[in-house]
């Protein structure tokens, strides 16, 4: 009995393949790696809430740049036409709109939480590459922080306690708005508006994971 008979009539005829690699054929799939995007680092798992939270702190984030970009381009600028008077009293009653505004808190301090929970989730998620994007819009975030609690605010303390009638403090007062103020908010806008940027590539790369993890189970 030849070799084609036994495959007929007895056992198969043994395969020249060892059993754990299948035969190549037409429509073997290439390996990974080709034409592909970088597979996610970690397990990079599908989570409800990773999105949800990148979209809010982008969003709190770019509130917050219109916000201070606003009083860079428009409000300062115009206060600088009126005279000291006008200057104080204008101020005074814009900082205390923004310090009674319960949506002004939300968004401010909702910024800072959003992408910290974001960042931290991502790295538990396995998505090490977007939480470094988040963490790094975080950072930046947070040096805003610093700057409003250390410069803006004390000087907006300083301004509430002005009486108008005492021209030489409300002249010293409005110099150092002119100078230290509208310094410190350009550099919270321009950060803030670094860690929105930093947050849109953090969707980008967010929704790159997520589609190819969709597309593999």
């Amino acid at each position: 009995m030849n070799d084609n008979t036994r495959g007929m009539w007895g056992p198969p005829a043994p395969s020249p393949y060892p059993p754990s690699a299948p035969a190549p054929g037409p429509y073997q799939a290439a390996p990974y790696g080709a034409g592909s995007p970088p597979a996610p680092t970690g397990p990079a798992r599908r989570g409800r809430l990773a999105g949800p939270l990148l979209a809010a702190s982008a969003l709190t984030m770019g509130l917050m740049a219109g916000l201070f970009f606003a009083f860079d381009v428009s409000v300062m600028p115009g206060l600088a036409r009126s005279d000291a008077a006008t200057y104080v009293q204008a101020m005074q009653n814009f900082n205390a709109v923004i310090d009674g505004s319960g949506l002004f808190g939300l968004i401010f301090v909702g910024a800072l939480l959003t992408a910290g929970v974001a960042a931290f989730y991502e790295y538990r998620q396995g998505r090490r590459s977007v939480a470094g994007w988040v963490i790094a819009a975080t950072a930046c975030y947070v040096v805003v922080l610093i700057l409003t609690v250390g410069v803006n605010i004390p000087l907006n303390n300083q301004l509430a306690r002005v009486d108008n009638a005492d021209k030489t403090h409300a002249l010293s007062i409005i110099s150092d708005f002119k100078g230290t103020w509208e310094t410190a908010n350009i550099a919270r806008t321009l950060l803030c508006t670094a860690a929105l940027g930093l947050l849109t590539r953090a969707l980008v790369l967010y929704g790159r994971a997520t589609s190819y993890v969709a597309r593999n189970i």
